[in-house]
């Protein structure tokens, strides 16, 4: 990281909320909904804050590459560069789509397969969190910034983040364990990487996520909810997610606070008994 300039991360940070203008530009008016090969949503907003963010960067640090959802092509190699940009211009086009707001701009710096910094900038709501493992995390809401913590969890009373798009009856059988196993469950929904950032930002203690993820979705927010105290692990194992693999796809993880031990064994071991 020796080769970054002077200011970067605000530099960074500001060139996620141009990004987001550019969406909310998109937003205000009418829009057309294309399909990628995938079958997912693209919108001209996605492909306006990608432009933006491809360009900006490229100028502010010419020898990082940079890794985008919106120019990464199926099969691709991994990045051969042990420091890069791995950017999502526009997660949650589906809340985007539906105009709920809960959607936002993704911009993380990775080294050694690791997020070591990352800002996830939310348009509509006008809040942008950023930060790292050795950075601390701040949430900023226009001229004010605060530090954010994760918090503890309070026995077993644990608050869960569901996704307002992706809740399946994978994650309504995890609730259900964790009820029967003694915990006392709220819950919390929320769209996009915002899920990440509620828990960096003390309101939530764990996002269990039983579904298909990329690289993309979760790199920003893990580094915000890392510099928060927080950690993402793999369902499998315990371990944390790794990065520029073959394979763009996550697998099944938990992004979570400060859990107890109680309910952190509940739920890994509910996993292993799962599948």
């Amino acid at each position: 990281m020796n080769n970054l300039p002077e200011n970067w991360q605000q530099t960074v940070v500001q060139i996620a909320i141009e990004a987001g203008d550019k969406i909310l530009a998109v937003y205000k008016n009418a829009f057309d909904v294309e399909h990628k090969d995938d079958g997912s949503p693209l919108t001209q907003a996605d492909q306006d804050s990608h432009y933006h963010i491809i360009d900006s960067l490229t100028v502010l640090t010419p020898d990082i590459p940079v890794v985008s959802e919106e120019s990464h092509k199926a099969g691709a190699k991994p990045c051969e560069s042990n420091l890069y940009w791995l950017v999502d211009p526009l997660d949650g086009t589906k809340e985007f789509i539906k105009r709920n707001g809960e959607f936002t701009v993704n911009i993380a710096l990775m080294e050694n397969e690791r997020p070591v910094w990352g800002v996830v900038q939310a348009p509509v709501m006008g809040l942008i969190y950023y930060g790292g493992p050795k950075f601390g995390a701040v949430k900023q809401s226009g001229q004010d910034k605060i530090d954010i913590q994760a918090r503890q969890q309070a026995n077993l009373s644990c608050t869960l983040v569901v996704s307002r798009s992706h809740l399946s009856d994978k994650t309504k059988a995890l609730f259900a364990a964790l009820e029967d196993a003694g915990q006392s469950l709220d819950t919390a929904a929320s769209g996009s990487s915002l899920k990440f950032c509620m828990i960096a930002d003390g309101q939530a203690d764990c996002y269990p996520r039983l579904g298909l993820t990329s690289e993309w979705d979760t790199a920003a927010a893990e580094a915000v909810l890392l510099g928060a105290g927080g950690e993402v692990i793999r369902f499998s194992d315990g371990k944390p997610l790794d990065y520029n693999k073959t394979d763009i796809l996550n697998p099944e993880f938990m992004a979570c606070g400060k859990l107890n031990d109680t309910t952190k064994a509940a739920i890994l071991s509910w996993y292993k008994n799962s599948t």
